[in-house]
């Protein structure tokens, strides 16, 4: 309810106007009620309680495709609270790309926590060091900056983006999805760039969610689990995006389940 309480609290400009589109994918909260009664134009689709974060992006996404002609989309995660000026950054940076770079991208605006002011999600560069792949992450600065990866707790996409690329990819269930698709419209030619200043507050739910004490079968079941190591879907990622490192990803995600104090000393 935050979440789009912020979003209709948002400076918008005259010209600006949206539709929101809302998974609920199996809640027993009584959560749709409650943003039906608050919010009567929010579109409310309901999932089959198996979508996950990817699927259910997937879905609102697709639905606002079929529903009506948009200029640009805007993934927004539930649990982020929005700063008033979100759009205008969005604004800015659309603006930015286009005098740079002759047309428009995919843009994420960086969020962070309130307790700590530190930043929680936004875009990375990716740094390469021969068969390891690592991410640098970019803090806002005054002018939009270039990102490898992004996330997509806030996240603009421009429509030729969509039809070119379309939407996220199914061959991911939960993760990874968002990383995917920067890197496919980096590819694709299109400006990905994190927005100036910060687009709103959200805390890390990703964090160290890697609990070694975990029993050997909790932790395989963590590997395979798509809210855990997604095993299957990552090394999709890394075979699609960069496949000199698959044999070095293979080996660290079963070392890491297998030994996960040799793997903490060695990664």
């Amino acid at each position: 309810m935050k979440c789009l309480q912020s979003l209709y609290n948002a400076q918008l400009p005259l010209s600006f106007y949206f539709d929101v589109y809302l998974v609920d994918d199996g809640s027993t909260d009584g959560t749709s009620k409650e943003v039906a009664a608050a919010f009567q134009n929010v579109s409310i689709i309901k999932g089959n309680g198996n979508l996950f974060w990817a699927g259910g992006m997937r879905l609102a996404w697709n639905t606002a495709i079929d529903t009506k002609q948009y200029d640009a989309f805007i993934l927004l995660n539930d649990d982020v609270v929005l700063k008033p000026n979100f759009i205008e950054l969005f604004k800015n940076t659309n603006e930015f790309a286009i005098r740079k770079f002759g047309l428009s991208g995919v843009y994420s605006a960086a969020t962070i926590d309130k307790m700590n002011n530190e930043i929680t999600y936004g875009g990375n560069v990716i740094k390469k060091r021969g068969l390891r792949i690592k991410t640098k992450s970019i803090l806002p600065g005054k002018e939009p900056q270039k990102i490898d990866t992004a996330n997509a707790n806030i996240l603009w996409v421009d429509a030729n983006v969509v039809k070119k690329i379309g939407v996220l990819s199914d061959k991911y269930t939960h993760g990874i999805a968002d990383y995917d698709y920067a890197l496919r419209a980096n590819k694709a030619g299109f400006p990905v760039l994190l927005t100036p200043e910060i687009g709103g507050y959200c805390k890390d739910d990703h964090g160290n969610n890697w609990k070694n004490n975990l029993n050997l079968k909790k932790r395989i079941e963590y590997l395979k689990s798509p809210t855990g190591l997604a095993y299957k879907e990552y090394l999709f990622y890394v075979k699609k995006h960069f496949p000199i490192t698959l044999p070095y990803a293979f080996v660290m995600l079963w070392l890491k389940t297998l030994f996960p104090v040799l793997w903490a000393r060695l990664k």
